[in-house]
């Protein structure tokens, strides 16, 4: 039997995101590196560096079954809480992993100076590595939950590594395709017989509707996602089916840019 294709998740961590200090990055990236793999992000939370929160928000996800990435947290300042709420979360304790004080040793000297550079590599009890490219200092994978810095020149290396590393078994390029029209003077009341029969006859894809103003008229953004071939069958029905109405429509890139 092929084993299912996983949902991925991202948690971002940090007080400086929801206090509009810093912008958050990672989401649109993640959104890169999975689409380039044939794969989907399926949810997206960005919390505060509450330790409560954080051990909460891991064990919903823990329970989800899906593959997480987490950014920030896993430094060693006292704001840095996202290690010891990670080995909460998962019911394990807190220590320092082998490896991890050998990377270090080989970075700093041996010993560690000063000493509390030791907490970068205090992960919960049997958590793997996931190396560092830009400092040698690794985040931390634990039952499908993937720790990194929050520095996107650290963590998206790291992302595209756990990608190839672990998942590479379920990536295929090809899996997914995208495709959308916009039907100019429409609006979503008339629309809605319609996309309920396609909701019907398409289960396995993925409809959107999205209304937007076209100078002074209404315009719906209508697309399908799925299996490339699946799409391709419906788009030519959802076309034929919109002129059948007596609307016009044209073809939508993906990208957000229009075509005729």
């Amino acid at each position: 039997m092929t084993e299912a294709v996983p949902g991925f998740g991202l948690i971002v961590i940090g007080d400086e995101l929801l206090s509009g200090k810093r912008m958050d990055k990672h989401f649109p990236h993640l959104l890169g590196l999975l689409a380039e793999r044939g794969l989907e992000l399926r949810w997206v939370r960005m919390i505060s560096d509450e330790p409560a929160l954080i051990t909460r928000t891991l064990e919903e996800t823990l329970a989800s079954g899906d593959v997480v990435f987490s950014c920030g947290g896993i430094g060693a300042t006292p704001d840095d809480r996202t290690r010891q709420c990670a080995a909460a979360a998962l019911g394990r304790s807190l220590s320092f992993h082998p490896e991890g004080v050998a990377i270090l040793e080989e970075r700093f000297g041996r010993p560690v100076e000063p000493a509390h550079r030791l907490q970068l590599v205090e992960f919960p009890e049997g958590a793997d590595l996931i190396p560092n490219p830009v400092n040698q200092v690794p985040g931390f994978s634990a039952a499908h939950h993937h720790f990194m810095p929050g520095f996107p020149s650290m963590a998206w290396p790291m992302m595209a590594w756990v990608l190839d590393h672990h998942y590479a078994h379920f990536q295929d390029a090809e899996r997914l395709a995208e495709q959308a029209i916009a039907v100019d003077g429409a609006r979503e009341s008339d629309m809605i017989p319609l996309l309920e029969r396609f909701e019907h006859d398409y289960p396995d894809l993925r409809l959107s509707c999205l209304p937007t103003l076209r100078g002074e008229g209404f315009s719906l953004e209508l697309g399908l996602r799925g299996a490339p071939a699946a799409v391709e069958k419906a788009m030519d029905a959802l076309r034929e089916a919109v002129a059948a109405m007596g609307f016009e429509w044209r073809v939508v890139a993906v990208d957000g840019s229009g075509g005729d």
